[in-house]
């Protein structure tokens, strides 16, 4: 039969104090909320600067008498360390994702529009992602050249603002408006080998498109 062991319920200065004197180092200690660095320290043979997330409140004796021999020599394993992390992920916030601004009527075309007459004809009105326009402000040249995207995270497609002109045909707009949707309705393959955006599946599909090849032609002409 196993043995529980007891759950450590103190505060941050009863925890300091218990790492320091496992330790053996003089340790100043600071709990947060940080998803992406959940412990990390600096220091020498004397003192420690440790940095914990706030799961490790809760952290049985074993984890801690490990995390304490971690810090005096980081070279040590930490099995122990590594599990309660993995089993206390839920703990974790994640910060949530900008609350998104949708406009989908620009000054020539509306995308909702677009995106309502793409998503019944391809895909029986089962793609159910926002479509906006992007920022007019790009961030960087790189941008400009990014004509839409998709976002997982928070379910949504940007089309450039750039598009929105009655120099860019609806034909060609409409495969972009196409596009991220393949990307919202297949998602990215995960392979033995490596993450694949654009899959052989999804070009397959990418090229049913109806005006596929007079948009791909117009894109070599004018952009």
């Amino acid at each position: 039969m196993s043995q529980l062991g007891f759950m450590f319920q103190f505060d941050e200065e009863v925890l300091r104090q218990y790492l320091e004197k496992a330790s053996g180092k003089a340790v100043s200690l600071v709990v947060t909320d940080n998803s992406i660095s959940v412990l990390s320290f600096k220091g020498d043979r004397k003192s420690v600067a440790l940095r914990l997330h706030r799961m490790f409140l809760s952290a049985d004796y074993a984890v801690l008498d490990e995390l304490a021999e971690f810090l005096k020599n980081k070279r040590k394993k930490t099995p122990l360390i590594r599990q309660f992390i993995r089993d206390n992920t839920h703990s974790i916030k994640r910060k949530p994702p900008n609350k998104i601004s949708i406009q989908s009527q620009g000054k020539h075309y509306d995308l909702l529009t677009m995106y309502d007459s793409v998503n019944e004809e391809y895909f029986a009105g089962k793609v159910s992602a926002d479509i906006t326009w992007g920022s007019m402000k790009p961030r960087r040249a790189a941008a400009r050249r990014t004509l839409g995207s998709y976002s997982s995270l928070s379910n949504t497609i940007r089309i450039n603002p750039l598009l929105d002109s009655k120099r860019v045909p609806g034909y060609f707009l409409e495969l972009i408006v196409y596009h991220e949707m393949l990307h919202a309705a297949i998602g990215i393959d995960n392979g033995a080998k490596r993450r694949s955006l654009h899959s052989k599946e999804f070009k397959r599909r990418e090229k049913m498109f109806k005006h596929y090849d007079r948009a791909i032609e117009w894109e070599r002409k004018r952009l």
